[in-house]
């Protein structure tokens, strides 16, 4: 933990620049002699307190241990350290309930928190219309361009209304030891060779693959993948523009997935299970070793080390054990092959938050912090500074997949926005259900479309 005081160091850059400037300009008009403006300190002493309200979903695992929410704690306490006239308020919120319940319905009453998690895509164009979300283009200029193309996803229309802080790549996370003990040598590479581990494990009386389909998402990503390997490039961009879902390779997401479901690959009553909360969740599953398998994003490797008994020798193991490949190919389809699915986790501002809400997310995502993010949590920062902090041997491969792949398509339910997303999400876990069918999937994704 002694990187984390390190913090501190650059905690007042952007702030006290901006005093020092306000300081070299008398309100009369006149310029006065820099030397004689105050100290930072006394500057920040003579400030009008502030208070930035924030939300994010770093909670606590089953293991009492948050590694992400400590290390915000630690990032809010260096900037208020050097800020004294900021006071940071706190609320974690478990990620669904932040991202579908509470961030929608504090934008919607007027009583949004200052800064809160944003994902991007559709979804934060959407708010974007609304008017709920701060212009952040001009204000952190030098930020959008020292993180590069990361930040595209969180713009619209030519300007920046959020930044990300990590970006990664999704595929299947797997227990090494029981893909030995079902006699699996090789990480499938096709559908093929996915039904056949699948087959083989169930065999050897081992769960094959894990979902939580009780939330909703977990299960949709399945069709993601699907759609990612049926459509082009071209069909996916235009989807997400027009929201146009008449080609065909929509349909054959679906088609696709009902073929694998008929496989029956995911554990009992995988529609009423869970995917991050709890021993029985799909995490819990595969962290217990109950289950070989399960589709999720970079961030779960944490997911997982929140089931150990979060000693360090209790997370080795875990690592040692954690395998991941990327989704298996599909037979045909017009999506690029080496395409994959991502997304990431980035911070705006609500339109009526004070300038130290801007000022306090760029110390958040500041080349030194990205750094000091991935040291204390191990996770991909967006930042390419930052880049040589990755040491975890799965996420380096994981990034490689991400920089080798011809592009990385945004969750499609992010992309598409709150509105279609939903509508998709729940005609897919109605296929996993078995209660609907591939068109139906596209039939609510174009009627939810016809609404906005």
């Amino acid at each position: 933990m002694a990187n984390m005081r390190r913090l501190g160091a650059f905690a007042a850059f952007t702030t006290s620049a901006a005093l020092l400037l306000a300081a070299c300009s008398s309100g009369d008009g006149e310029t006065t002699d820099p030397t004689d403006s105050p100290t930072n300190g006394e500057a920040e002493q003579s400030a009008e307190p502030v208070t930035l309200t924030w939300w994010h979903n770093a909670v606590a695992g089953d293991n009492g241990e948050n590694a992400l929410g400590d290390y915000w704690q630690t990032v809010a306490d260096a900037y208020t350290a050097e800020n004294p006239h900021v006071t940071i308020e706190i609320e974690q919120v478990q990620n669904e309930d932040l991202q579908r319940t509470r961030i929608p319905l504090a934008l919607q009453s007027g009583d949004a928190p200052d800064l809160f998690q944003a994902w991007g895509g559709g979804e934060l164009a959407s708010q974007v219309e609304s008017g709920y979300v701060q212009d952040l283009s001009e204000t952190l200029a030098d930020d959008i361009e020292r993180l590069g193309g990361g930040v595209s996803p969180w713009q619209h229309e030519g300007s920046t209304y959020g930044l990300p802080f990590t970006f990664g790549v999704e595929g299947i996370w797997y227990r090494e030891s029981l893909f030995e003990e079902a006699g699996i040598t090789e990480e499938p590479a096709t559908m093929d060779e996915l039904n056949a581990a699948v087959q083989a494990l169930k065999d050897a009386d081992i769960t094959p693959i894990a979902v939580g389909a009780a939330d909703g998402w977990p299960a949709a990503h399945w069709w993601y993948n699907f759609a990612l390997r049926s459509c082009s490039q071209d069909v996916m961009a235009a989807a997400g523009v027009d929201r146009d879902f008449s080609d065909p390779c929509w349909v054959q997401a679906g088609e696709q997935l009902e073929e694998f479901l008929g496989t029956e690959p995911f554990q009992d009553q995988f529609i009423s299970t869970v995917a991050q909360t709890g021993a029985t969740s799909s995490a819990g599953l595969v962290a217990s070793g109950d289950a070989a398998m399960e589709l999720m994003g970079q961030w779960n490797v944490f997911v997982y080390e929140g089931f150990t008994d979060g000693t360090d020798e209790g997370i080795a193991a875990l690592q040692d054990d954690l395998g991941w490949f990327p989704m298996p190919a599909t037979d045909g389809g017009n999506g690029d092959p080496s395409a994959a699915l991502g997304g990431g986790d980035g911070f705006s501002c609500y339109v009526d938050a004070p300038p130290e809400c801007a000022d306090f997310l760029s110390f958040i995502v500041s080349d030194a912090n990205q750094m000091e993010f991935t040291e204390a949590t191990g996770a991909l920062p967006v930042a390419p500074a930052a880049a040589d902090a990755v040491t975890n041997p799965v996420l380096v491969e994981l990034a490689q997949v991400a920089g080798n792949a011809e592009y990385v398509q945004l969750w499609l339910d992010t992309s598409f926005g709150t509105n279609v997303g939903g509508a998709m999400n729940d005609g897919i876990v109605s296929i996993f259900a078995g209660t609907g069918e591939a068109q139906d999937v596209v039939d609510l994704m174009t009627a939810a479309a016809l609404t906005e």
